[in-house]
């Protein structure tokens, strides 16, 4: 009996150990189109995530994220925020975007939700 017990006890501390170590992090992506008023894509665009600490009604924090690329030919820009993410930690982020190129100008917000693909469309005129 005593056999039995302890292989059971070394069997189920293994399983938990398989089962624990076999997660693996997926990436923390945003994407962003940004499109014209016509709604064709816009090349070369350049396009800015941020978010501002905010320490209370009166005064705002320094940036907590602050990050800038331009749109490929499909008017896409992809952001990774693999390694900011900490893992157990409930969501992520909530991004301002601005968007522009020449006089054209737009804005949007990007719900990031970690390991995941995220999205948002901005629309600049």
């Amino acid at each position: 009996m005593r056999k039995a017990t302890l292989s059971l006890t070394l069997l189920m501390t293994s399983f938990i150990f398989l089962a624990t170590s076999c997660h693996e992090v997926e990436e923390t992506i945003a994407n962003v189109v940004v499109l014209n008023e016509l709604g064709a894509p816009v090349q070369g665009a350049s396009v800015r995530l941020f978010a501002f600490g905010s320490v209370d009604q009166d005064f705002v924090g320094e940036p907590r994220f602050d990050t800038t690329a331009v749109t490929n030919a499909a008017g896409t820009v992809s952001f990774n925020f693999s390694t900011f993410y900490v893992e157990g930690q409930a969501g992520f982020a909530v991004l301002d975007i601005e968007a522009s190129k020449a006089a054209l100008f737009g804005t949007g917000l990007i719900k990031i939700e970690e390991e995941l693909t995220n999205e948002a469309t901005v629309y600049i005129e």
